[in-house]
């Protein structure tokens, strides 16, 4: 059924006592619980997300207007309440990625349920199929309300209600009410102004502060005496309740973390058969069955041979054998004997490999000492001829001032 007013959604008690969850087998104080619990997460995740109130407000009366329409065991109320997160997000021009809601439902999670803070991989398959779901329940949540998303919330008309009674110490105290009834159905089932007008007298009976009664203020207001006692008595119905807890009545699997609860009564797994379920390949129940077969006949075996063992050990002293206990005897001792020289090979092997790279490096550092010394020779020959050069030269100077001296001399 599509709603072409928001006037029209509102329904009346007999039409909540007849829900779709009711009808699925789930009783009143579960429901309560439920809805409780949803507006608890939508309230905590927009405080994580830093969003305005008005958004959370907005996720709350769509997140009740839809378990309205559909049953809390056909639809996750952690998946919807993220949803509903999600699109009010959008019609309150206060958009967050997906990718930032998912990470904060996941983190909520984890410290609800004392469960250890993993990191979500955005390459994962779980996140994935957490987005994708994402994306799917904001479509139920759109189809099932006609794309009629406006919300009216009591907030703006307690500020001018409580200008006009002249009473603005009231503010804080009934804001504070009017953000505690949206954990309620009272969104569903009165008017804004009704419910302003119920949190403005809950208020004022909480501080003490009379208000006009004669004629009584709330009929300037168009509200009744009726519509104000039930949202007082709903308020007083919620704070008697405990903390919300969650009811696991949906059918799927509905968790934002990876790790599974284990059953109790659940085999324990080998460590081949555990690796391969982290990797995702499924192991077939025959295989499973074929271990199980042989480590019950694995004791069996070690039984019949500890068993032959006694047995043969008498025929040994008697110096009486069996011919066929000969032939074993034989082929065990020629099979140890093989291994044996088996592993001496080996050991020759790996001795002469030793032994021929010990020959490589000794040959490499050979090598190494006659570059070294052809170098040494030939710097030394280099400076033996800089040196002659230098005598030479220094000769043929002296010569020629001799020469000179000579000269000088017969003139």
């Amino acid at each position: 059924m599509i709603y072409t007013a928001i006037d029209t959604f509102y329904l009346t008690d007999e039409q909540l006592r007849d829900s779709p969850s009711r009808k699925d087998g789930i009783d009143e104080a579960a429901e309560t619980a439920l809805r409780v619990y949803g507006c608890d997460l939508i309230q905590e995740s927009g405080i994580l997300l830093r969003l305005p109130q008005a958004v959370m407000a907005t996720a709350q009366v769509l997140f009740h207007r839809f378990y309205c329409k559909k049953s809390f065991v056909r639809f996750s109320a952690k998946r919807v309440a993220a949803s509903c997160v999600w699109l009010a997000g959008k019609l309150e021009e206060s958009p967050r990625k997906s990718k930032h809601i998912i990470f904060v439902f996941h983190r909520m999670e984890c410290r609800r349920e004392n469960l250890p803070i993993e990191y979500l991989d955005v390459f994962s398959k779980k996140y994935s199929e957490l987005r994708h779901d994402l994306i799917r329940t904001e479509r139920h949540l759109l189809k099932e309300m006609g794309f009629i998303c406006h919300v009216e919330h009591p907030h703006k008309f307690i500020s001018n209600y409580l200008v006009t009674l002249e009473a603005p110490e009231l503010t804080q105290e009934a804001w504070n009410l009017a953000n505690d009834s949206l954990r309620t159905t009272l969104c569903v089932r009165f008017k804004s102004e009704v419910v302003a007008c119920g949190v403005v007298y809950a208020a004022a009976r909480r501080r003490g502060i009379p208000l006009p009664e004669d004629p009584p203020w709330w009929t300037v207001f168009d509200a009744d005496e009726a519509g104000i006692q039930e949202v007082c008595r709903v308020l007083a119905h919620l704070y008697s309740l405990p903390k919300s807890q969650y009811i696991p009545v949906y059918k799927d699997n509905d968790s934002f973390t990876v790790r599974r609860t284990p059953d109790p009564h659940a085999l324990k797994e080998s460590p081949a058969s555990a690796v391969a379920s982290d990797k995702g390949t499924p192991i077939p129940s025959s295989s499973s069955q074929e271990k199980d077969s042989v480590t019950k006949a694995a004791p069996n075996m070690a039984k019949e041979k500890s068993d032959d063992e006694g047995k043969s050990l008498p025929a040994e002293l008697n110096g009486k054998q069996d011919p066929a206990a000969n032939l074993k005897s034989e082929k065990s001792e020629s099979g140890v004997g093989r291994s044996r020289e088996g592993e001496k090979e080996r050991s020759r092997g790996r001795d002469r490999d030793s032994r021929g790279r010990d020959s490589d490096r000794d040959s490499r550092g050979r090598d190494s000492d006659r570059e070294r010394d052809r170098r040494r020779r030939s710097r030394e020959r280099s400076s033996d001829k800089e040196r002659s050069r230098r005598h030479s030269s220094r000769d043929r100077g002296g010569s020629h001032s001799s020469r000179d001296k000579d000269r000088h001399r017969h003139h």
